[in-house]
């Protein structure tokens, strides 16, 4: 019979330091392991369906004032590049202001890869924590709501936890918050840039049909190409651009970009400008805020959601053609179906929870939609909107 020895009372196992705590409004707090930028950051926590395209995700200007939790467990190991950030501004600031994953970042293994995810959050002064249990969070934001809380990284461990309790419990949310002005472009600029092609890279526009102009509340680099692709010359103004300086322009159509924040703030400034374009008769084409503002220009009410949609993999009905379709969405507001008028109609529906993603005007050329057509990251069942915009603005020409 062998003998048991007793185990030495000094094994050599420390147990690790937490480096990163994620502090929820209620006091809550979670430990996990920093990774990114240092510091600390107060946001509002959602979590992202999505298995792929987190660089997409985490630059894509409507995520201003969240802290994402992606849910697919291991995010990073394809690294980061130079391609796919979607903020127009390739130096600006990331919508995103932290990340939350299960499992620590790998080593890229990928062909596009030029750095580590790592560097690329510090780059990009992301704060990220990994470590935790994502699906208790997913599941304690599913059945609570989106939490706002401060999530902080430093590399000895020490945090002046009293503080930023004090900070997450008063940061007001992003309900009833304009973060449009943080995201949109200061100056005009011109746009065509097509899309990326393996092989290729991006393309050029050298001969477009349509002249558009884009009013930027946050828009994102792919919803540009696959404009400029389709046959659009681009032109993207600022936010607070006056109706009459859109119309002295004489733009064949006017797109209404995504963006962050509370729709009802935004719209103080924004609607009466779209509600001038709309009487104009010009082609007009909306997208996630841009759909939400349409709403509110035509006389619907927008209302904050319980968790929000924010994934790539989210089933969508549409009416018009009678398809199901597979989509990118990322909104923590949505349009309130119940107070469209009667001469607008609902062309999408989200089939998670019956909330609305799409209208369309019976007596104007204009239409917009709550998911994200332009697939960065997500499927491509949706690039059929950027067709069905020039139809109508080739229509108005005709006419």
């Amino acid at each position: 019979m062998t003998e048991v020895q007793d185990r030495p009372a000094d094994t050599g196992w420390t147990k690790p330091t937490p480096t990163a705590l994620l502090i929820l409004a209620d006091g809550t707090v979670i430990e996990g392991f920093g990774l990114g930028a240092t510091g600390h950051a107060v946001g509002e926590v959602c979590f992202n369906t999505a298995m792929t395209g987190y660089q997409e995700i985490l630059t894509d200007p409507s995520y201003a004032g969240q802290i994402i939790t992606f849910t697919f467990p291991h995010v990073g190991n394809v690294g980061t590049n130079e391609e796919d950030i979607e903020t127009v501004n390739l130096a600006g600031s990331s919508g995103a202001r932290g990340v939350i994953m299960h499992a620590p970042i790998t080593a890229p293994a990928n062909f596009r890869a030029t750095r580590h995810l790592d560097q690329w959050l510090k780059a990009r002064n992301i704060i990220g924590l990994s470590g935790i249990d994502t699906r208790a969070l997913t599941a304690l934001i599913r059945e609570k709501g989106m939490p706002n809380a401060v999530i902080a990284h430093a590399p000895d461990g020490k945090f002046d936890l009293a503080a930023l309790k004090k900070e997450a419990a008063a940061w007001p949310g992003i309900d009833g918050m304009d973060l449009v002005p943080s995201v949109t472009t200061a100056q005009r600029f011109d746009w065509d840039e097509t899309t990326w092609e393996l092989g290729k890279g991006y393309g050029r526009q050298e001969q477009p049909k349509y002249k558009v102009v884009a009013i930027d509340y946050g828009v994102k680099r792919n919803i540009l190409r696959l404009l400029a692709k389709a046959g659009c010359a681009v032109t993207v103004v600022p936010a607070t651009t006056a109706a009459e300086d859109i119309l002295a322009m004489k733009p064949d159509g006017v797109f209404l970009s995504n963006g962050p924040g509370d729709p009802a703030e935004t719209g103080k400034y924004a609607v009466p400008v779209i509600q001038s374009l709309l009487e104009a008769k010009v082609p007009t084409f909306g997208i996630c805020l841009g759909h939400q503002m349409m709403g509110l220009a035509v006389g619907a009410r927008t209302t904050k959601m319980h968790q929000g949609h924010h994934g790539a993999n989210h089933p969508v009905m549409d009416y018009i053609t009678g398809k199901v379709e597979i989509v990118s969405m990322n909104h923590g507001f949505a349009v309130d179906t119940t107070t469209l008028p009667a001469n607008v109609r609902e062309t999408h529906r989200s089939l998670f929870d019956g909330s609305n993603c799409g209208i369309a005007l019976d007596d104007r050329p204009a239409f917009s939609v709550q998911h994200h057509p332009e697939a960065s990251p997500g499927p491509q069942d949706s690039h059929y909107l950027f067709k069905r915009f020039v139809e109508l603005m080739e229509t108005a020409k005709k006419a």
